[in-house]
């Protein structure tokens, strides 16, 4: 349930079209639903202001599709879909309305697109090889509601390329620096902007990156204040901060 479905609710209640016991037991009703190999849980939206999102990896096309028809059938819109492969896209989009992107391997179901917040989330990169990471996140926040700019391979092996675009950073409300290597790219935004920075470390590097635990390391001792750090990878993760941070 969504916190526009409660207040609806709430709405019927008031006009007189719903009894008051009726609008409990709808409510008693909804928080989640088990389907066996899953426990939906439809008070998410009202609990923290977003849905469940569903993680698709190594769950089946057909749990996938279960548990998105058990959310649409409680009016779900952008169901939003992490990790999902495009063979589970293929099978998930003949059952239901979906928008997949390959690059980010984000799907979002019955896609309703709008905007919920004002602020703009800036999303940068060190590099194109960052780039998967960086469209989870940026697909998560504009799925979430939000206004998402990006700023890709601006990275401080050409220092300049992200200095062109300062305007662009000091317009945001929270930006998203994704890097690997050796992840300097998030103490220098941070060192620029008077917004939170989440910092995204990636596994992309040589040798001595140690699959991201390089740049983990740099952006969890950042010397730049105001910079947060989530796991490696975990554009998903790093989206759906930024959305509630500029949903306050």
């Amino acid at each position: 349930m969504e916190k526009q479905t409660l207040l609806a609710l709430l709405e019927q209640v008031q006009a007189g079209s719903l009894s008051p016991q009726e609008a409990v037991l709808r409510f008693k009703l909804d928080p989640f639903e088990d389907l066996g190999y899953a426990q939906i849980d439809h008070h998410r939206g009202i609990r923290q202001g977003a849905a469940e999102v569903i993680y698709g990896l190594s769950k089946t096309p057909e749990q996938i599709a279960g548990i998105v028809a058990a959310m649409a059938a409680k009016d779900g819109k952008n169901i939003l879909i992490t990790r999902m492969s495009a063979q589970a896209a293929e099978q998930v989009g003949k059952q239901h309305p979906l928008d997949y992107d390959p690059i980010s391997k984000i799907g979002v179901a019955y896609p309703d697109p709008q905007r919920t917040a004002d602020g703009k989330i800036v999303v940068a990169t060190g590099g194109t090889s960052d780039l998967p990471v960086a469209e989870e996140a940026a697909k998560t926040a504009e799925c979430l509601g939000n206004e998402v700019v990006r700023l890709y391979d601006v990275g401080v092996a050409g220092l300049h390329r992200l200095l062109s675009r300062l305007d662009v950073l000091m317009q945001a409300r929270v930006v998203v620096a994704v890097a690997g290597m050796e992840g300097a790219l998030a103490s220098v935004i941070g060192g620029l902007v008077d917004c939170p920075v989440i910092a995204v470390p990636t596994s992309i590097g040589y040798g001595a990156s140690f699959g991201g635990v390089s740049a983990l390391l740099s952006m969890l001792n950042s010397c730049a204040s105001g910079v947060s750090v989530v796991n490696i990878d975990n554009g998903f993760g790093a989206g759906y901060l930024a959305s509630m941070i500029n949903h306050l």
